[in-house]
Parts: structure tokens; sequence; C-alpha cells
């Protein structure tokens, strides 16, 4: 018995020695001295013994234990030293590098351009107003001269909640409640940016959602003149300088006289090409004098005052700004898109 255990010691001895890894240690010291191990089970076995023999052999099998336990401790230090030195060895910093930057990120471009359309505007002395996107049918309708029978009104162009909540499908709202909020026939210059909603197709040109900026002008004396030289600066500080200006005829049930304004192609500089179709100019917002209905609704005497508004789409402006032909591209996050801005 005493040859067995000393020929298992040795055994045991010199598989710690040739352990690779801390890992291979763990397995040596359950194979040997683990509940299952093999002095374990020599232990286990003594019941076989004499009396005599059994002090004997159990001191003889634990100071082999007590052995290779050191062993394995020296053996376990030198690894995890190893270990140690090899890791520092791979993840060694060079301090003389230059410092990595921190990715930042930049705001969107839909964003700059309505930031650029509000300082614009804030700069002619306009107050920046807001109101909910999820209105009421009374404020986005009725009180801009829409009747209950409108076209508008019908569910396949707006997006109704109830039948008296839908979620706003311009931000004229704000201007009604603007009005009525106020005192009556109180002087306002204001601009209301924000999301719209329209049950329209998703593509090249047309979004469920945008951004809309829609401006007011309420005091007395004020006439067309005012709205033409008004948008003419805004156009001219938005675009270029020279870019061209019209107002062409049109109507708007809350403006009378309504117009539609375009300008000079930006593409072709007014020569004619396939953004503009050849005609040499874009439409870019609608506008017009606030129509009588509309003021009187609203608390305001239209013999007293009179006013303009005007509405825009922040994407067509931003497409124009940066030569961008998909309005797809301002919504689908793609980062080879938006790190361009």
């Amino acid at each position: 018995m005493e040859e067995k255990i000393a020929q298992l010691k040795a055994e045991a001895a010199a598989a710690v020695q040739g352990a690779a890894d801390v890992a291979a240690l763990n397995d040596i010291r359950v194979k040997y001295l683990g509940k299952k191990g093999a002095f374990t089970s020599i232990l286990r076995g003594m019941g076989s013994l004499s009396a005599e023999e059994r002090p004997k052999v159990g001191k003889i099998v634990n100071a082999a234990k007590a052995e290779i336990e050191v062993l394995i401790g020296r053996q376990g230090e030198a690894l995890k030293t190893k270990e140690l030195e090899a890791r520092l060895a791979s993840e060694k910093i060079d301090v003389t590098l230059p410092g990595r930057n921190v990715p930042m990120g930049h705001l969107h471009p839909l964003t700059l351009t309505l930031e650029r359309i509000k300082d614009i505007f804030v700069h002619m002395g306009f107050s920046v107003e807001e109101g909910p996107e999820i209105e009421r049918d009374y404020f986005n309708f009725e009180a801009l001269n829409l009747p209950k029978d409108h076209p508008a009104r019908d569910m396949q162009d707006s997006f109704y909640i109830t039948d008296e909540i839908l979620m706003r499908s311009q931000t004229s709202p704000v201007q009604a409640r603007t009005m009525q909020g106020n005192e009556p026939n109180k002087p306002i210059r204001m601009i209301a940016p924000g999301r719209v909603y329209r049950r329209d197709e998703y593509d090249a040109t047309h979004s469920p959602m945008f951004t809309q900026v829609e401006g007011l002008v309420i005091d007395e004396g004020i006439s067309l003149a005012d709205l033409k030289g008004t948008l003419e600066l805004f156009l001219h500080q938005i675009f270029d300088e020279n870019v061209g200006v019209r107002f062409r005829p049109s109507f708007f049930p809350f403006t009378e006289p309504s117009a539609e304004v375009d300008i000079s192609c930006v593409m072709c500089h007014g020569k004619g090409c396939k953004v503009c179709k050849g005609t040499g100019w874009l439409e870019i917002l609608g506008a017009g004098m606030v129509h009588p209905h509309v003021l009187e609704m609203s608390g305001y005497d239209p013999k007293k005052v009179s006013g303009f508004a005007f509405g825009m789409g922040v994407e067509r402006i931003a497409m124009l700004s940066y030569g961008v032909d998909d309005l797809r591209l301002f919504y689908d996050n793609d980062m080879r898109f938006l790190r361009q801005f």
C-alpha cells in the first residue's frame, strides 16, 4: 500500500508540474484530491485494512495530500503570474499615442433647416408659438373657415382619433389658439413650427408625417405689400439674394386673397431643368390675407385690423437647400446620408 501511495504521489506531482494553465491545474486537483479523487478513494477503502495498518496508511495518505496541495498552490501562483505577464504584454498601452476623438453627433438636416427659418423670422420680430399635435377638430378646421362638409375633413385625408379629435394636419391651429387667447384686436406677429400628419403616401416627395412652419401677422393697416415684402426678405435670406420670387393667385379657405409663392429654380437658376420641369420656377409656399371670417371667429374686428398668413414645408426647403432629391432620406436614418451634414 505504501508503494502504491508513493507512486500516486509521484504521478500527481508530475501532473502538477506539467499543468499548462490554471484551468488544467484545477482539473488535476479534482482528479487527485477531489471527493472522487485517487487519494480519497484510498481513504475510503481503508475499511479492508487491519486495525494496525489503518493509522499508518491514513497518516501516509494525508501527508501525500498535503504535499500535493503545496505543489498545486506554488504552481498556481506561478501560472497566474505567467498569465498576467502575457496579458500585460498583449494589452500594453502606448502612452505616447495621441488621444482618440470621441465621435460626436450633430443636428439633423431638417432641424438645421428649421433653426435657420426660425432665426430669420425671430430677427424680423416674430415670436415662436407651439401647440398640441393631437388637436380638436374645431381648431384644426372650423376656426380656420373650413366648415363641417369641407373635403379636408374626410377620414381618408386626416388621421382622426375620434369624430372631434385628430392628429393636426397643419400648424394653423396654433394661429387660431393664439388669436383666441389674446385680448381683442391685440397685434400678433408669430410663427408656428411643428410636425403635422396627413394620409399621404410615403414616396420621394410625400410623407404621412412632415414639418411645417406657418406664420401670422395681425395689426392695423396690414396690407398685401407687407406680406410680399416679408416673404421676399425671408426667401432671399434662406436661399440667395438673387433668387427670383413671384406670386400666383390661388385659393385657401382661411385667406382672401390667396397666393402661391414661387422662387426661381435653385438648380438651373431659372433656365429650366427636370427639377422645375422646364418652367424655371419652383413652388415654395402658400400665403394670403387673413379671411375676415377667420378674424371674426377669433374675436378680432376685421374693420379695425387686418393680417396675413403663410405656410411652408420644412422638408421642401431642406431638399432645395441641400440638393436632396428624395424626401425619404430625411427619415430613413441612413448614417451615410446623415454624416454629410
